[in-house]
């Protein structure tokens, strides 16, 4: 009996949410991230009474302006927000506010030191392991509606073929007006909802949406041009009712997503280019030209298209948009495969002068993580930065302290990211177990030393194809078959199939 089998069998008791929990903290203990808050961290939350109140000429207030926050629909760290107008000739002035958590979180105290200790909120369906506490990033450092809020804000004016004309940062008062959903939105953009009541409520507002949503997918052309690349990863959600698993879903790609992931770019953007004006280093989230570019030659040769020897973003987002307009099933699985072998996204420091490294996959040169202080630490660390800058003081961090963080902050979020990943497939096992016997339309996504994976469509799940089919055979990556379900192991995050006619 395989030890994937046996595992299973030791418990023939349903699992339940309070598993998932205790397995997420289990695996973010053994990667060297820190499930809970310490008596320190606690003790100094007990000791902050209210939000960020600095003021003075610096500071402005631009509490009036129509600003709306855009995220998933359980979202309450809110950690941006957006505002627009339409300028003559077709330009567009965006401003961008990103919450100001350093207003209440200094650097080197003990809820900085939780926070840098992790790096990053770590998302599990069952429970969410915030980087700072619940009461600071859900409250008093987020940008919640009907309240004003300290921020830094950037500033863009763009031409009317989506070109940017100029920018600015500075600090400001803001007031969020609309706190909105992606899905909501979405479904109002493409004519299949209503304006969502929180944007309704607001004069104003649904020009507003408009103006962004069309300025994003400006944005989002000129980078395609560029060579950005469209990816579409699996990564299904589980979704509870108390403490039963009732569903899997995965998480579509849309438009409201979009406009906000191109509002982030540009802001990521200009707060580097900022930056580098200054003088001063900074951290920029990179994802390096491909190594492995041979590799991804070979893959789309696979497919009957040829690419160039060397590496070019531009050939490769024309191949994957064919991909994705000839085979959209299996292009989550194509992403998969070549998001593996553009390797990791990293951090590392730049300073002025030195060579620009880039962000391959964004076909964009200047880019910092800036626009999430709440839940990344390398946000936080450049909002200090654009704080000193403003204000014309040391930088607080050295360019040495810059490298020690960018290493560590890239092995934290690839320990957090790794947890995440466990973390759902112990969520389908859980949905899973229940219907062990029970046979499902797949899709072969790998194949490798030990076995083939698929990857069936209802729930969203995937799982190994081990033996005992029916022999007759090879079965190919992108083949449909037909599997029954043998094994579902919650703790280990195992869901095996075999195959059936």
């Amino acid at each position: 009996m395989s030890h994937r089998y046996s595992a299973s069998m030791h418990s023939q008791r349903q699992h339940q949410r309070s598993d998932l929990v205790r397995i997420a903290t289990h695996a973010m203990a053994e990667r060297g991230l820190e499930p809970e808050f310490s008596g320190r961290v606690e003790a100094q939350l007990a000791s902050i009474t209210g939000p960020g109140q600095e003021s003075g000429p610096e500071i402005r207030d631009l509490t009036a302006l129509q600003w709306c926050s855009i995220d998933n629909d359980d979202s309450l760290d809110l950690d941006q927000l957006t505002a627009s107008e339409v300028l003559p000739k077709g330009a567009v002035r965006l401003w961008v506010a990103i919450a100001d958590v350093d207003a209440l979180v200094k650097q080197d105290t003990p809820i900085d030191t939780h926070a840098l200790v992790n790096t990053t909120s770590v998302y599990t369906s069952a429970r969410i392991f915030p980087m700072l506490p619940e009461r600071l990033s859900t409250d008093l450092t987020s940008l919640n509606p009907g309240l004003d809020r300290l921020a830094v804000v950037t500033e863009m004016v763009f031409n009317a073929d989506g070109s940017l004309a100029g920018s600015t940062v500075y600090r400001a008062r803001v007031h969020n007006r609309a706190k909105l959903a992606y899905d909501a939105v979405s479904a109002w953009i493409d004519g299949e909802g209503a304006l969502p009541q929180a944007a309704a409520a607001v004069p104003g507002m649904e020009a507003q949406l408009r103006t962004q949503d069309a300025l994003a997918q400006q944005l989002r052309a000129r980078r395609h041009a560029q060579g950005s690349l469209d990816l579409e990863t699996f990564q299904p959600r589980a979704l509870f009712e108390g403490e039963q698993v009732v569903d899997i879903r995965q998480q579509v790609q849309n438009r409201a997503r979009q406009l906000i992931e191109e509002v982030m770019i540009a802001t990521n953007g200009c707060t580097a280019r900022y930056l580098a004006a200054q003088g001063g280093a900074s951290l920029r989230r990179v994802v390096r030209s491909p190594e492995r570019w041979l590799r991804i030659v070979g893959v789309a040769k696979e497919y009957g298209e040829t690419l160039p020897d060397e590496p070019d973003s531009k050939a490769l987002e024309a191949f994957l948009a064919r991909q994705h307009r000839i085979d959209p099933l299996r292009f989550p699985d194509l992403s998969l495969v070549i998001v593996k072998l553009m390797g990791r996204g990293e951090y590392v420091v730049e300073t002025p002068g030195g060579p620009p490294i880039g962000h391959f996959g964004l076909a964009v040169r200047d880019y910092t993580h800036s626009t999430a202080p709440n839940r990344r630490f390398p946000d936080l660390i450049t909002l200090r930065l654009l704080k000193a800058a403003l204000a014309d003081a040391p930088q607080p961090y050295t360019t040495a302290e810059l490298g020690e963080l960018a290493v560590h902050c890239t092995r934290q979020e690839d320990a957090a990211q790794k947890v995440e990943r466990q973390m759902r497939k112990s969520e389908a096992a859980l949905l899973l177990e229940s219907r062990v016997g029970q046979r499902f339309d797949a899709l072969v996504t790998g194949a490798g030393a030990d076995g083939l994976w698929v990857r069936i469509f209802t729930p969203p799940a995937e799982g190994k194809l081990v033996g005992g089919h029916d022999g007759s055979g090879a079965v190919r990556v992108g083949d449909k078959v037909r599997v029954k379900l043998v094994s579902a192991n919650v703790e280990r995050g195992f869901i095996d199939f075999v195959r059936v006619d």
